[in-house]
């Protein structure tokens, strides 16, 4: 029986032997694969560890920030010469309820401890200075340190909503509120700056004869004219008519002395004019003053086209009145010239270069100018020298030299002068003058003709050109 069990055990145990695991040999792992594990391995770590680096540092950036006060400059009032005391209210909020005069809410509680109450006139609301105060006392409920900061700046800015106020430590700080008398007289001013300078107005009278084919104009008289004599508060007036655009007409009336309302009553009559070219035709009227010792102040002129005019009664004349107007300034043109002063010859050499940009004085569009030179000393004309004409042109280059002999027993350029007169120079009627220029003596005290002048003066025996601008 103990045999039988005997057996019966290792007969198990064979059974559970051959039951079990096979074991078998492994293969060999190959270097490079081991090496590639262990490479990735390391980049990872190198990876979340950076990545945790930055965060810390970012969190450690952001905490820094939140503690860092903002510094700002301290407001400085603007100075105000008048002492009276001022204070500068915010606006109230649009949205919010508004704080009734005595300085109560409307609840009915008093203002706010922090909030002073005016003793000047303050802005009224929506002025830019409340609106200002407004902004800031808003940003001031904020709790951040940078509000704070800001806050504390602001000084006197309270926190009790629309009754907050900014005051002034200094009394000559505060900024005045002006008077009534003030701001009438800036208005007075102003409209007095803006208001246009009456020159009177021109009455004339116009009628056209068929018969002889001729166009009469009657000057009949000005009224309200400026005085252009400061010591006797008046003037010499006369007045010029020419026809545009051929300016061949040209008439004058007589002077009538000291009056600013001269009646003059006279008939001009230009013959050769068909009916219809009075549609092309302009009437240009020029007032002036004369003046004995010096050339004629100009008052002003009345433009006067024709097309728009039914002249085709012929039994009455045609009143109009029209007012006068400041002289149109177009520019002249611009002449250079050359000067040299030869002391010990006593001579002083000219030389006209040329011109440019001179204004279109013919019916063609150009021009036929030239140069008349004068030499003046005390004032008086004593030689003369004028330059060739140069035919239809804006441009013309005259490159003539002219010496002038001085008076004997002059010393120096203190009492000499020169004018220079730019004249368009025409077949059948007068020449007339395009512009003007006046070197030394009292009249040439500003701009470039002084500095030329100068110049030549401090710099003898040396030849100087200089552009000038041409003035009527």
């Amino acid at each position: 029986m103990a045999d039988h069990s005997s057996v019966s055990r290792i007969s198990n145990m064979v059974s559970l032997h051959d039951d079990g695991p096979r074991i078998q040999a492994v293969h060999p792992v190959s270097t490079p694969g081991v090496v590639g594990v262990s490479v990735g391995a390391a980049v990872l770590v190198l990876v979340v560890g950076a990545l945790a680096w930055a965060c810390y540092r970012r969190r450690g950036t952001h905490k820094k920030l939140g503690d860092r006060t903002v510094t700002l400059r301290r407001p400085t009032a603007v100075k105000n010469p008048q002492p009276q005391s001022h204070y500068l209210k915010k606006s109230p909020s649009p949205t919010g309820p508004k704080t009734p005069p005595g300085g109560k809410s409307p609840g009915g509680g008093k203002t706010p401890p922090g909030a002073r109450t005016p003793t000047g006139g303050g802005l009224p609301p929506g002025s830019c200075v409340g609106s200002l105060i407004t902004a800031s006392a808003a940003t001031t409920r904020h709790s951040s340190p940078a509000h704070q900061a800001f806050s504390e700046c602001m000084g006197d800015v309270g926190h009790g909503g629309d009754s907050e106020q900014v005051s002034y430590e200094n009394e000559q700080d505060k900024p005045s509120t002006p008077s009534k008398e003030e701001v009438e007289l800036n208005q007075r001013n102003l409209t007095k700056e803006t208001t246009p300078t009456r020159l009177g107005k021109l009455h004339f009278k116009l009628r056209y004869n068929f018969d002889k084919n001729a166009l009469v104009v009657t000057i009949v008289k000005c009224t309200g004219l400026p005085a252009k004599d400061p010591a006797l508060t008046s003037s010499d007036p006369y007045v010029k008519l020419q026809l545009l655009p051929e300016k061949q007409h040209k008439v004058k009336t007589r002077v009538l002395r000291k009056t600013l309302n001269p009646v003059y009553d006279e008939d001009f009559t230009f013959y050769g004019i068909n009916y219809s070219q009075l549609q092309v035709i302009t009437l240009h009227f020029v007032v002036l003053s004369f003046d004995r010792y010096s050339r004629d102040d100009i008052i002003g002129e009345v433009v006067s086209p024709l097309a728009q005019l039914d002249l085709s009664n012929t039994e009455t004349s045609l009143s109009l009145a029209r007012e006068i107007t400041p002289r149109s300034l177009k520019g002249r043109g611009e002449l250079l010239v050359s000067l040299c002063h030869q002391p010990a010859a006593n001579r002083l050499t000219v030389v006209v270069l040329k011109a440019r940009n001179l204004p279109k004085m013919d019916i063609t569009g150009l021009s036929d100018p030239y140069v008349k030179i004068y030499l003046l000393y005390n004032g008086q004309r004593v030689a003369k020298k004028k330059t060739h004409v140069k035919k239809r042109t804006l441009n013309p280059v005259f490159n003539e030299s002219f010496v002038f002999d001085l008076p004997a027993g002059v010393d120096g350029l203190d009492s000499i002068s020169l004018e220079f007169l730019l004249l368009d120079w025409d077949r059948v009627t007068k020449n007339e003058v395009i512009g003007r220029l006046e070197l030394g003596g009292a009249r040439a005290a500003c701009g470039s003709a002084n500095h030329h002048w100068s110049e030549v003066v401090t710099s003898p025996r040396r030849q100087i050109a200089e552009w000038h601008k041409l003035r009527e």
